[in-house]
C-alpha cells in the first residue's frame, strides 16, 4: 500500500473512532438530563416571617436562599415574586444557595429550577414567606392565590351560578375573612363577605351568560390587615 492510501485509512479510522466516541458522550449527556431532579428547598421557611435577614436599611433586607442539589444539575435558576407588586426576578447559581437584597415588610413568593444543558429546567416546589420589617408586629395575610376559574378562562354558569375556589394563608394564624368583589367593569363592586374558616375556600356567585366578570378577594386578618389577589377575569359561555 503507498504512503498517501496508508495515510487516508488512518484519518478515516481515526474520524471514525472519535465520531462515535463523541455520539457516546452526547447519548451518555441525554440520560443524565432525562433523570434531572427537583431541587428540594430549605430556607426561608414557607408561610413564615422571615426574621434572619441581614438588614441593610430601614427598607430593605439581604436573604440567604438555600436548597438541596438535584441529581445531574449543572446550575440552577431561583425566582422570587413580590406577592404584592406581582414582580418576579430570576437569578442564577452554580451553588445550592444565593443572597438577594429585597424590600422588608413584604410577601414574597420563590422557588428553584434545576438545569442541565439543553434539557427542560426541572422547578421546586413553590414557597412563600413575609420578610420581616423593624416596625411590623403583625401580618397581612398572604394574597389569595386563585385556584379557578383560571385567569381568561371560559367556564358555564349552571341555573345562574359559578363557582370560585382560592388559597389563602397568614403567617400570625389570625385570618379572619374574605371580601369577594365582582362585576363586568373592574372588580369594584362587592359582592360579599366570607368566614374563614380553611386554607382553601369555595363559594358560588351570581352569573349571566356570555358575559366577561372581573373579580379578586381581599383578605382581611384579626387586626384588620388586608390584601388582595389582584383583579383575575372569565369569560361565561
Amino acid at each position: 500500500m503507498d504512503t498517501s492510501k496508508l495515510k487516508f485509512l488512518i484519518l478515516f479510522i481515526s474520524a471514525f473512532f472519535l465520531n462515535c466516541s463523541s455520539g457516546a458522550g452526547d447519548e451518555a449527556l441525554s440520560l443524565d438530563a432525562l433523570n434531572l431532579t427537583a431541587p428540594t428547598l430549605y430556607f426561608p421557611n414557607n408561610n413564615e416571617a422571615c426574621l434572619d435577614g441581614l438588614v441593610v436599611n430601614d427598607t430593605q433586607s439581604t436573604i440567604s436562599f438555600s436548597w438541596l442539589a438535584s441529581i445531574n444539575a449543572s446550575s440552577y435558576k431561583l425566582t422570587v415574586k413580590n406577592l404584592s407588586t406581582q414582580s418576579k426576578e430570576e437569578y442564577t447559581s452554580s451553588t445550592t444557595s444565593k443572597d438577594i437584597t429585597l424590600n422588608s415588610s413584604e410577601p414574597y413568593s420563590w422557588f428553584v429550577s434545576a438545569l442541565a444543558g439543553a434539557a427542560a429546567p426541572v422547578d421546586s416546589a413553590t414557597w412563600k414567606f413575609y420578610l420581616a420589617g423593624t416596625q411590623l408586629v403583625n401580618y397581612a395575610p398572604f394574597p389569595a392565590e386563585i385556584l379557578s376559574p383560571r385567569s381568561n378562562a371560559t367556564i358555564t354558569a349552571i341555573d345562574g351560578f359559578v363557582s370560585v375556589k382560592w388559597n389563602c394563608t397568614d403567617v400570625d394564624d389570625d385570618l379572619l375573612s374574605y371580601e369577594v368583589f365582582m362585576d363586568s367593569v373592574d372588580a369594584t363592586t362587592s359582592i360579599k363577605k366570607i368566614d374563614h374558616m380553611s386554607t382553601t375556600t369555595e363559594t358560588t356567585l351570581e352569573a349571566q351568560d356570555k358575559t366577561t366578570y372581573y373579580w379578586k378577594i381581599v383578605a382581611e386578618d384579626a387586626n384588620g390587615n388586608k390584601s388582595s389577589s389582584g383583579v383575575y377575569s372569565f369569560i361565561t359561555s
